[in-house]
This record gives structure tokens, C-alpha cells and sequence, in this order.
């Protein structure tokens, strides 16, 4: 997946904005929480949130880390757009704005 393409799946998620934090990350959030973070320049590091359950797991696979600064809240990162499928790109981000989307509260949830 190239970063235009993960763009265009995060911003076709319901409610889905995008914002430039720090200078240089491409942030995509729900209500303001973030789901998804990448890096603006190559190799476009991209970090998402996992389930509890999912963490070691995934940030022991090739190519993806425990997120800097945010592996405490079980945030992954993956050093390129190529260390996953586009298929699992997908799915994984979908399960990140789920667990934020999850985390809102219900007024703003049932508007989504």
C-alpha cells in the first residue's frame, strides 16, 4: 500500500479527519483521538492501535515495533507501508478506529 492509498482508506472511514501534528506526521483521527499516524516522509513509519491481546504478538512480527511514546497504550508501529498487506492494512486500521470509536463517549458514538 503507498501512503496515498492508506489516505484515501482513513479518510473513507465515517467522521474520519486528517491533521498535521509535530511537523511531520500525518495524524488521522475520530473526534479528535487518533487512530492512525504516519510518517510524511520515506519510509513513512505508520502507527496504529492493537488489541491488548494482539500487542506482543504484532510488534514482534518483521518490520513492526512497539510504537515510540505510545507502546504503553498498545500502539504499534510499522517501519514501511510495506511490512503489511494491503489487505491487513486495512484491517488493521478498521480494528484501530473501532477501539477508538468504542472509546467515545456514547453521545458522540451514536452519531457515527
Amino acid at each position: 500500500m503507498d501512503i496515498e492509498s492508506l489516505r484515501d482508506y482513513c479518510l473513507s472511514l465515517p467522521k474520519a479527519t486528517e491533521d498535521v501534528k509535530w511537523g511531520h506526521d500525518l495524524c488521522f483521527c475520530l473526534e479528535k483521538k487518533m487512530f492512525c499516524v504516519v510518517g510524511m516522509t520515506v519510509p513513512h513509519s505508520t502507527s496504529f492501535k492493537v488489541k491488548d491481546e494482539e500487542f506482543d504478538e504484532m510488534s514482534s512480527r518483521p518490520g513492526l515495533i512497539p510504537a515510540p511514546y505510545m507502546a504503553r497504550h498498545k500502539w504499534v508501529m510499522a517501519e514501511t507501508l510495506d511490512a503489511l498487506s494491503d489487505k491487513e492494512w486495512k484491517e488493521f486500521i478498521k480494528e484501530s478506529y473501532e477501539m477508538i470509536k468504542a472509546k467515545l463517549p456514547a453521545k458522540l458514538r451514536n452519531n457515527i
